[in-house]
Protein backbone atom coordinates (compact mmCIF):
# COMPACT_ATOMS: atom_id res chain seq x y z
CA UNK A 1 0.00 0.00 0.00
CA UNK A 2 1.59 3.43 -0.98
CA UNK A 3 1.40 6.41 1.16
CA UNK A 4 1.65 9.76 0.29
CA UNK A 5 4.11 12.66 2.06
CA UNK A 6 3.06 15.66 3.87
CA UNK A 7 3.46 18.35 1.64
CA UNK A 8 2.55 21.86 2.82
CA UNK A 9 -1.42 21.92 2.57
CA UNK A 10 -1.06 18.56 4.96
CA UNK A 11 1.16 20.43 7.36
CA UNK A 12 -0.89 23.49 7.48
CA UNK A 13 -4.07 21.44 8.23
CA UNK A 14 -1.75 19.80 11.20
CA UNK A 15 -0.77 23.13 12.89
CA UNK A 16 -4.55 24.51 12.85
CA UNK A 17 -5.66 21.24 14.85
CA UNK A 18 -3.00 21.65 17.25
CA UNK A 19 -1.33 25.09 17.02
CA UNK A 20 2.24 25.67 15.85
CA UNK A 21 3.80 25.68 19.29
CA UNK A 22 2.69 21.52 19.08
CA UNK A 23 4.36 20.89 15.52
CA UNK A 24 7.89 20.04 15.20
CA UNK A 25 9.55 19.91 11.35
CA UNK A 26 13.46 20.92 12.02
CA UNK A 27 15.19 17.36 11.36
CA UNK A 28 17.62 18.44 14.34
CA UNK A 29 14.53 19.06 16.71
CA UNK A 30 13.58 15.41 15.37
CA UNK A 31 16.41 13.98 16.54
CA UNK A 32 15.24 12.54 19.30
CA UNK A 33 12.06 11.05 18.32
CA UNK A 34 13.87 9.30 15.68
CA UNK A 35 14.64 6.24 17.99
CA UNK A 36 14.23 4.32 20.92
CA UNK A 37 16.65 1.88 23.15
CA UNK A 38 16.81 -0.71 20.18
CA UNK A 39 20.29 -0.67 18.72
CA UNK A 40 21.51 1.17 15.86
CA UNK A 41 18.36 1.90 14.33
CA UNK A 42 17.27 5.25 13.47
CA UNK A 43 13.82 6.67 11.16
CA UNK A 44 12.79 9.84 11.01
CA UNK A 45 9.47 11.14 10.85
CA UNK A 46 8.68 14.21 8.34
CA UNK A 47 6.54 16.16 10.97
CA UNK A 48 6.03 15.21 14.98
CA UNK A 49 2.71 16.74 16.90
CA UNK A 50 3.08 16.86 20.62
CA UNK A 51 -1.42 16.83 21.19
CA UNK A 52 -3.07 17.57 24.15
CA UNK A 53 -6.73 16.03 23.61
CA UNK A 54 -8.20 13.08 22.62
CA UNK A 55 -10.12 15.37 20.08
CA UNK A 56 -7.27 16.45 18.79
CA UNK A 57 -6.10 13.56 17.77
CA UNK A 58 -9.18 12.62 16.35
CA UNK A 59 -9.03 15.08 14.12
CA UNK A 60 -5.02 14.38 12.70
CA UNK A 61 -5.50 10.34 12.35
CA UNK A 62 -9.04 11.89 10.54
CA UNK A 63 -6.66 13.93 8.13
CA UNK A 64 -4.39 10.91 7.77
CA UNK A 65 -6.82 8.38 7.07
CA UNK A 66 -7.82 10.87 4.12
CA UNK A 67 -4.64 11.50 2.78
CA UNK A 68 -3.03 8.29 3.20
CA UNK A 69 -0.26 9.56 5.83
CA UNK A 70 1.27 6.79 8.06
CA UNK A 71 1.17 7.62 11.73
CA UNK A 72 3.44 6.18 14.29
CA UNK A 73 1.73 6.70 18.14
CA UNK A 74 4.97 7.18 20.31
CA UNK A 75 5.41 7.24 24.50
CA UNK A 76 8.62 7.98 26.31
CA UNK A 77 10.72 5.88 23.45
CA UNK A 78 12.28 3.92 26.28
CA UNK A 79 10.91 0.41 23.90
CA UNK A 80 13.36 -2.18 22.87
CA UNK A 81 11.99 -3.44 19.88
CA UNK A 82 11.68 -0.43 17.31
CA UNK A 83 7.96 -0.15 17.74
CA UNK A 84 7.69 3.48 18.34
CA UNK A 85 10.16 4.60 14.78
CA UNK A 86 8.45 6.15 12.11
CA UNK A 87 9.67 3.50 9.26
CA UNK A 88 7.60 4.98 6.90
CA UNK A 89 8.47 8.51 7.57
CA UNK A 90 4.74 10.38 8.03
CA UNK A 91 3.25 11.63 11.21
CA UNK A 92 4.61 11.12 14.57
CA UNK A 93 2.33 11.31 17.75
CA UNK A 94 3.85 11.83 20.90
CA UNK A 95 2.09 11.37 23.79
CA UNK A 96 4.46 13.20 26.18
CA UNK A 97 1.28 15.88 26.86
CA UNK A 98 -0.84 13.15 28.27
CA UNK A 99 0.90 13.67 31.71
CA UNK A 100 -2.38 13.77 34.12
CA UNK A 101 -3.18 11.10 37.09
CA UNK A 102 -6.75 12.00 36.45
CA UNK A 103 -7.83 10.23 39.20
CA UNK A 104 -7.33 7.48 42.36
CA UNK A 105 -10.67 5.95 43.31
CA UNK A 106 -9.73 4.55 47.05
CA UNK A 107 -13.27 3.20 46.82
CA UNK A 108 -13.44 0.81 44.07
CA UNK A 109 -9.35 0.71 43.86
CA UNK A 110 -9.04 2.10 40.73
CA UNK A 111 -7.04 4.90 38.53
CA UNK A 112 -7.86 6.74 35.48
CA UNK A 113 -4.74 7.90 33.77
CA UNK A 114 -3.83 9.35 30.97
CA UNK A 115 -0.53 7.29 28.91
CA UNK A 116 2.50 9.43 29.04
CA UNK A 117 2.55 9.61 32.94
CA UNK A 118 5.72 8.00 33.88
CA UNK A 119 5.06 4.56 35.35
CA UNK A 120 7.30 5.15 38.01
CA UNK A 121 5.54 8.44 39.11
CA UNK A 122 2.17 6.51 39.15
CA UNK A 123 3.12 3.90 41.40
CA UNK A 124 4.37 6.36 43.73
CA UNK A 125 1.55 8.74 43.69
CA UNK A 126 -1.23 5.55 44.73
CA UNK A 127 1.31 4.43 47.12
CA UNK A 128 1.35 7.65 49.02
CA UNK A 129 -2.41 6.05 49.90
CA UNK A 130 -1.56 2.59 50.81
CA UNK A 131 -2.34 1.47 47.38
CA UNK A 132 -0.26 -0.53 44.69
CA UNK A 133 -0.03 -0.66 41.29
CA UNK A 134 2.92 -3.59 41.07
CA UNK A 135 3.49 -3.71 36.98
CA UNK A 136 6.92 -2.11 37.33
CA UNK A 137 8.94 -2.73 34.21
CA UNK A 138 13.36 -1.68 34.70
CA UNK A 139 12.86 1.70 32.75
CA UNK A 140 10.02 2.98 35.10
CA UNK A 141 11.67 5.83 35.93
CA UNK A 142 11.62 6.89 32.56
CA UNK A 143 8.70 4.78 30.59
CA UNK A 144 5.19 5.87 29.83
CA UNK A 145 2.20 3.71 31.40
CA UNK A 146 0.79 3.82 27.78
CA UNK A 147 3.70 2.27 26.39
CA UNK A 148 4.00 -0.68 28.69
CA UNK A 149 -0.23 -1.35 28.03
CA UNK A 150 1.25 -1.17 24.14
CA UNK A 151 3.79 -3.69 24.54
CA UNK A 152 2.47 -5.96 27.04
CA UNK A 153 5.00 -4.78 29.73
CA UNK A 154 5.47 -6.68 33.07
CA UNK A 155 8.49 -6.17 35.33
CA UNK A 156 9.89 -9.08 37.85
CA UNK A 157 6.53 -8.46 40.52
CA UNK A 158 3.91 -10.32 37.74
CA UNK A 159 5.67 -13.73 38.77
CA UNK A 160 2.74 -13.22 42.06
CA UNK A 161 1.01 -9.85 40.87
CA UNK A 162 0.13 -11.00 37.30
CA UNK A 163 0.79 -8.87 34.03
CA UNK A 164 -0.73 -5.89 33.19
CA UNK A 165 -3.40 -7.47 31.61
CA UNK A 166 -5.31 -7.79 35.35
CA UNK A 167 -4.32 -4.69 35.77
CA UNK A 168 -6.02 -2.23 32.70
CA UNK A 169 -9.79 -2.82 33.09
CA UNK A 170 -11.07 -0.19 30.21
CA UNK A 171 -9.07 2.05 27.66
CA UNK A 172 -10.46 4.97 25.65
CA UNK A 173 -8.69 4.81 22.08
CA UNK A 174 -8.78 7.03 19.18
CA UNK A 175 -9.56 4.20 15.98
CA UNK A 176 -7.20 5.11 12.92
CA UNK A 177 -10.66 6.51 11.71
CA UNK A 178 -10.95 9.22 14.01
CA UNK A 179 -13.83 7.57 16.01
CA UNK A 180 -13.18 7.68 20.14
CA UNK A 181 -14.16 4.66 22.19
CA UNK A 182 -14.01 3.38 25.67
CA UNK A 183 -13.09 -0.64 24.92
CA UNK A 184 -14.82 -2.04 27.97
CA UNK A 185 -15.97 -0.60 31.40
CA UNK A 186 -14.70 -0.22 34.97
CA UNK A 187 -15.57 -3.39 36.22
CA UNK A 188 -13.74 -6.47 37.47
CA UNK A 189 -15.57 -8.64 35.20
CA UNK A 190 -16.14 -8.65 31.65
CA UNK A 191 -18.54 -10.87 29.63
CA UNK A 192 -20.11 -8.63 27.16
CA UNK A 193 -19.08 -9.63 24.03
CA UNK A 194 -15.03 -9.70 22.38
CA UNK A 195 -12.72 -8.14 25.27
CA UNK A 196 -11.68 -4.83 22.79
CA UNK A 197 -9.44 -4.26 26.25
CA UNK A 198 -7.59 -6.99 26.04
CA UNK A 199 -7.35 -6.55 22.20
CA UNK A 200 -5.71 -3.54 22.45
CA UNK A 201 -3.00 -4.25 25.23
CA UNK A 202 0.01 -5.67 23.29
CA UNK A 203 -0.98 -4.31 20.04
CA UNK A 204 2.07 -2.16 19.96
CA UNK A 205 -0.35 1.12 18.80
CA UNK A 206 -1.59 -0.61 15.42
CA UNK A 207 -4.75 -0.52 16.41
CA UNK A 208 -5.32 2.86 17.84
CA UNK A 209 -3.89 5.44 19.86
CA UNK A 210 -4.93 5.16 23.72
CA UNK A 211 -6.00 8.71 25.67
CA UNK A 212 -6.73 7.55 28.65
CA UNK A 213 -6.03 3.88 31.02
CA UNK A 214 -8.40 2.58 33.54
CA UNK A 215 -6.30 0.80 36.16
CA UNK A 216 -7.12 -1.76 38.96
CA UNK A 217 -5.54 -1.19 42.23
CA UNK A 218 -4.70 -3.35 45.20
CA UNK A 219 -3.44 -2.85 48.66
CA UNK A 220 0.31 -2.20 49.33
CA UNK A 221 1.99 -4.96 51.05
CA UNK A 222 3.06 -3.54 54.56
CA UNK A 223 6.47 -5.73 54.85
CA UNK A 224 8.97 -7.55 52.47
CA UNK A 225 12.36 -9.33 52.82
CA UNK A 226 15.03 -9.86 50.36
CA UNK A 227 17.49 -12.29 49.84
CA UNK A 228 19.92 -12.68 47.10
CA UNK A 229 21.29 -16.61 46.55
CA UNK A 230 24.38 -17.79 44.88
CA UNK A 231 24.93 -20.98 43.20
CA UNK A 232 27.96 -22.71 41.70
CA UNK A 233 26.19 -22.92 37.93
CA UNK A 234 23.52 -21.28 35.88
CA UNK A 235 21.70 -24.79 35.71
CA UNK A 236 21.43 -25.29 39.31
CA UNK A 237 20.56 -21.43 39.93
CA UNK A 238 17.65 -21.88 37.33
CA UNK A 239 16.25 -25.21 38.46
CA UNK A 240 15.95 -24.20 41.87
CA UNK A 241 12.99 -21.36 40.68
CA UNK A 242 10.39 -23.97 39.68
CA UNK A 243 11.16 -25.78 43.03
CA UNK A 244 10.93 -22.77 45.13
CA UNK A 245 6.85 -22.51 43.85
CA UNK A 246 6.67 -26.42 43.92
CA UNK A 247 7.16 -25.74 47.32
CA UNK A 248 4.03 -24.04 48.14
CA UNK A 249 5.66 -20.54 48.22
CA UNK A 250 4.81 -17.55 45.93
CA UNK A 251 7.17 -14.68 46.39
CA UNK A 252 6.82 -11.32 44.68
CA UNK A 253 10.04 -11.78 42.56
CA UNK A 254 12.43 -13.97 42.30
CA UNK A 255 14.98 -12.84 39.72
CA UNK A 256 17.91 -14.58 37.74
CA UNK A 257 21.49 -13.34 36.86
CA UNK A 258 24.18 -14.81 35.83
CA UNK A 259 27.91 -13.91 37.17
CA UNK A 260 28.44 -11.79 34.00
CA UNK A 261 25.63 -9.29 35.34
CA UNK A 262 27.90 -8.73 38.15
CA UNK A 263 30.89 -7.96 36.14
CA UNK A 264 29.00 -5.79 33.64
CA UNK A 265 27.11 -3.86 36.74
CA UNK A 266 30.45 -3.61 38.71
CA UNK A 267 32.63 -2.36 35.91
CA UNK A 268 30.34 0.46 34.05
CA UNK A 269 27.73 1.24 37.10
CA UNK A 270 29.98 2.04 39.84
CA UNK A 271 28.92 -0.80 42.00
CA UNK A 272 30.46 -2.46 44.64
CA UNK A 273 30.25 -5.89 44.96
CA UNK A 274 32.41 -8.97 46.25
CA UNK A 275 32.10 -11.89 43.99
CA UNK A 276 33.38 -15.27 44.83
CA UNK A 277 35.06 -17.51 42.80
CA UNK A 278 32.38 -20.58 42.51
CA UNK A 279 29.71 -18.03 42.30
CA UNK A 280 28.49 -18.86 39.11
CA UNK A 281 24.97 -17.37 38.56
CA UNK A 282 22.12 -15.76 41.50
CA UNK A 283 18.68 -15.48 42.38
CA UNK A 284 17.17 -12.56 43.65
CA UNK A 285 14.02 -12.85 45.66
CA UNK A 286 11.54 -10.94 47.35
CA UNK A 287 8.76 -12.11 49.92
CA UNK A 288 6.44 -9.68 50.50
CA UNK A 289 3.32 -9.16 52.46
CA UNK A 290 1.38 -8.01 56.05
CA UNK A 291 3.10 -10.40 58.42
CA UNK A 292 6.36 -10.42 59.17
CA UNK A 293 6.45 -13.94 60.92
CA UNK A 294 5.20 -15.68 58.07
CA UNK A 295 7.44 -13.59 55.66
CA UNK A 296 10.49 -15.01 57.51
CA UNK A 297 9.20 -18.48 57.43
CA UNK A 298 8.45 -18.44 54.18
CA UNK A 299 12.17 -17.05 53.30
CA UNK A 300 13.10 -19.95 55.45
CA UNK A 301 11.38 -22.58 53.69
CA UNK A 302 12.71 -21.05 50.31
CA UNK A 303 16.14 -21.37 51.94
CA UNK A 304 15.73 -24.89 52.42
CA UNK A 305 15.17 -25.52 48.88
CA UNK A 306 18.06 -23.53 47.64
CA UNK A 307 20.24 -25.52 49.66
CA UNK A 308 18.87 -28.50 47.82
CA UNK A 309 20.27 -27.37 44.62
CA UNK A 310 24.04 -26.54 45.86
CA UNK A 311 23.39 -22.84 46.73
CA UNK A 312 26.45 -21.59 47.97
CA UNK A 313 25.64 -18.42 50.15
CA UNK A 314 22.47 -16.66 50.84
CA UNK A 315 23.11 -12.94 51.97
CA UNK A 316 19.26 -11.34 53.85
CA UNK A 317 19.15 -7.44 53.08
CA UNK A 318 18.61 -5.85 56.42
CA UNK A 319 18.21 -2.66 55.55
CA UNK A 320 16.75 -0.17 52.72
CA UNK A 321 19.42 0.68 51.69
CA UNK A 322 20.70 -2.50 51.20
CA UNK A 323 17.19 -3.68 49.50
CA UNK A 324 17.74 -1.13 47.17
CA UNK A 325 21.48 -1.86 46.07
CA UNK A 326 20.38 -5.29 45.44
CA UNK A 327 17.93 -4.10 43.23
CA UNK A 328 19.79 -1.26 42.15
CA UNK A 329 22.38 -4.36 40.61
CA UNK A 330 19.35 -5.67 38.52
CA UNK A 331 17.82 -3.04 37.11
CA UNK A 332 20.93 -1.39 35.27
CA UNK A 333 22.56 -4.68 34.06
CA UNK A 334 20.98 -3.91 30.60
CA UNK A 335 22.29 -0.06 31.30
CA UNK A 336 25.50 -1.98 31.80
CA UNK A 337 26.12 -4.13 28.80
CA UNK A 338 25.01 -1.33 26.52
CA UNK A 339 28.13 0.90 27.54
CA UNK A 340 31.03 0.42 26.06
CA UNK A 341 30.09 -3.09 23.53
CA UNK A 342 28.52 -3.90 20.55
CA UNK A 343 25.14 -5.81 21.89
CA UNK A 344 21.54 -6.99 20.63
CA UNK A 345 18.75 -7.43 23.26
CA UNK A 346 16.81 -9.99 23.24
CA UNK A 347 13.54 -11.05 25.32
CA UNK A 348 11.91 -14.48 25.56
CA UNK A 349 9.95 -16.51 27.70
CA UNK A 350 9.33 -20.66 28.75
CA UNK A 351 7.56 -22.33 31.05
CA UNK A 352 9.81 -21.96 34.21
CA UNK A 353 10.34 -25.16 34.72
CA UNK A 354 12.66 -25.40 31.52
CA UNK A 355 14.94 -22.62 32.07
CA UNK A 356 17.74 -25.01 32.82
CA UNK A 357 17.57 -26.48 29.51
CA UNK A 358 16.83 -22.37 27.67
CA UNK A 359 20.26 -21.01 29.01
CA UNK A 360 22.09 -24.21 28.32
CA UNK A 361 21.60 -23.96 25.40
CA UNK A 362 22.14 -20.18 25.03
CA UNK A 363 25.24 -20.76 26.06
CA UNK A 364 25.83 -23.61 23.17
CA UNK A 365 24.30 -21.74 20.47
CA UNK A 366 27.34 -18.50 21.78
CA UNK A 367 29.84 -21.08 21.53
CA UNK A 368 29.03 -22.45 18.10
CA UNK A 369 28.53 -18.38 16.31
CA UNK A 370 31.72 -16.93 18.55
CA UNK A 371 29.39 -14.09 20.07
CA UNK A 372 29.06 -14.00 24.23
CA UNK A 373 25.83 -13.69 26.01
CA UNK A 374 24.34 -12.26 29.58
CA UNK A 375 21.36 -13.68 30.65
CA UNK A 376 18.92 -12.38 33.41
CA UNK A 377 15.45 -12.15 33.69
CA UNK A 378 12.28 -12.31 35.50
CA UNK A 379 12.66 -16.57 36.04
CA UNK A 380 9.63 -16.48 38.38
CA UNK A 381 7.40 -16.47 35.18
CA UNK A 382 9.91 -17.66 32.89
CA UNK A 383 10.74 -14.65 31.49
CA UNK A 384 14.37 -14.09 30.11
CA UNK A 385 16.69 -11.29 28.86
CA UNK A 386 19.04 -12.05 26.41
CA UNK A 387 22.13 -9.78 25.69
CA UNK A 388 24.38 -10.94 23.04
CA UNK A 389 27.51 -9.37 22.97
CA UNK A 390 29.44 -9.18 19.61
CA UNK A 391 32.89 -10.32 21.80
CA UNK A 392 35.33 -12.01 19.60
CA UNK A 393 32.99 -12.43 16.55
CA UNK A 394 33.81 -10.57 13.43
CA UNK A 395 31.84 -7.75 11.95
CA UNK A 396 31.14 -10.13 9.00
CA UNK A 397 29.92 -12.92 11.25
CA UNK A 398 28.02 -10.36 13.14
CA UNK A 399 26.20 -8.91 10.40
CA UNK A 400 25.49 -12.02 8.17
CA UNK A 401 24.86 -14.79 10.69
CA UNK A 402 24.18 -13.09 14.06
CA UNK A 403 20.22 -14.14 13.30
CA UNK A 404 20.68 -17.36 12.16
CA UNK A 405 21.83 -17.65 15.78
CA UNK A 406 19.02 -16.07 17.17
CA UNK A 407 16.78 -18.02 15.41
CA UNK A 408 18.45 -21.29 16.51
CA UNK A 409 17.47 -19.62 20.28
CA UNK A 410 14.32 -18.90 19.32
CA UNK A 411 13.60 -22.24 18.15
CA UNK A 412 14.91 -23.88 21.10
CA UNK A 413 12.82 -21.58 23.13
CA UNK A 414 9.95 -22.60 20.90
CA UNK A 415 10.56 -26.21 21.27
CA UNK A 416 10.43 -26.05 24.90
CA UNK A 417 6.72 -24.61 24.61
CA UNK A 418 7.51 -20.59 25.08
CA UNK A 419 7.30 -17.91 22.47
CA UNK A 420 9.99 -15.11 21.47
CA UNK A 421 8.54 -11.93 23.36
CA UNK A 422 7.89 -11.69 27.33
CA UNK A 423 7.13 -8.02 27.42
CA UNK A 424 9.40 -6.66 25.42
CA UNK A 425 7.40 -6.56 21.93
CA UNK A 426 7.78 -7.82 18.44
CA UNK A 427 7.72 -4.15 17.15
CA UNK A 428 10.44 -4.00 13.96
CA UNK A 429 13.05 -5.93 15.26
CA UNK A 430 11.73 -9.00 16.27
CA UNK A 431 9.25 -9.46 13.04
CA UNK A 432 11.30 -11.59 10.68
CA UNK A 433 11.36 -14.16 13.94
CA UNK A 434 7.31 -14.93 14.09
CA UNK A 435 6.89 -17.39 11.52
CA UNK A 436 9.49 -19.72 13.90
CA UNK A 437 6.20 -19.85 16.38
CA UNK A 438 3.47 -18.88 14.30
CA UNK A 439 1.74 -20.08 11.13
CA UNK A 440 -0.11 -18.86 8.33
CA UNK A 441 -3.54 -18.89 9.96
CA UNK A 442 -2.37 -16.42 12.67
CA UNK A 443 -1.49 -13.73 10.26
CA UNK A 444 -4.13 -14.29 8.36
CA UNK A 445 -6.20 -13.47 11.51
CA UNK A 446 -3.60 -10.44 12.45
CA UNK A 447 -4.14 -9.30 9.25
CA UNK A 448 -7.94 -9.23 9.45
CA UNK A 449 -8.04 -7.54 13.02
CA UNK A 450 -5.92 -5.38 11.34
CA UNK A 451 -8.08 -4.89 8.31
CA UNK A 452 -10.85 -4.46 10.32
CA UNK A 453 -9.30 -1.20 12.86
CA UNK A 454 -7.11 -0.28 9.97
CA UNK A 455 -8.53 -0.60 6.40
CA UNK A 456 -5.92 1.71 5.20
CA UNK A 457 -3.06 0.66 7.09
CA UNK A 458 -1.79 4.02 8.32
CA UNK A 459 -1.58 3.49 12.13
CA UNK A 460 2.13 1.99 12.73
CA UNK A 461 2.70 0.19 9.48
CA UNK A 462 5.84 -2.10 9.26
CA UNK A 463 5.63 -4.01 12.55
CA UNK A 464 4.50 -7.06 14.40
CA UNK A 465 4.57 -8.19 10.76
Amino acid sequence: MAFNKIDDNILQAIIAIVGNDSVITSRDDMERYSHDETEDLSYYPEVVVKPRSAKEISALLKLCNEHMIPVTPRGAGTGLSGGALSVMGGLLISMERFDQILNIDEQNLQATVEPGVITEVFMNAVAEKGLLYPVDPASKGSCFIGGNVSHGSGGPRVVKYGTIREYILNLEVVLPSGEIIWTGANTLKYASGYNLTQLMIGAEGTLGVITKIVTKLIPHPTNDALMLASFPSNESACAAVSAIFRAGIVPSAVEYMERKCFEWVKAYNGVQFDLKDEDAAFLLIEVDGTDNEVIFAECEKINQVLESFGCKDVLFADSAAKKAELWHIRRTIGESVKINSVYKKEDMVVPRATLPQLVKGIKEIGNKYGFDSVCFGHAGDGNLHLNIIQGSMSNADWNDKLNTGIAEIFELTVSLGGTISGEHGIGLVQKEFMPIKYTNVHFELWRGIKKVFDKNNILNPGKIF
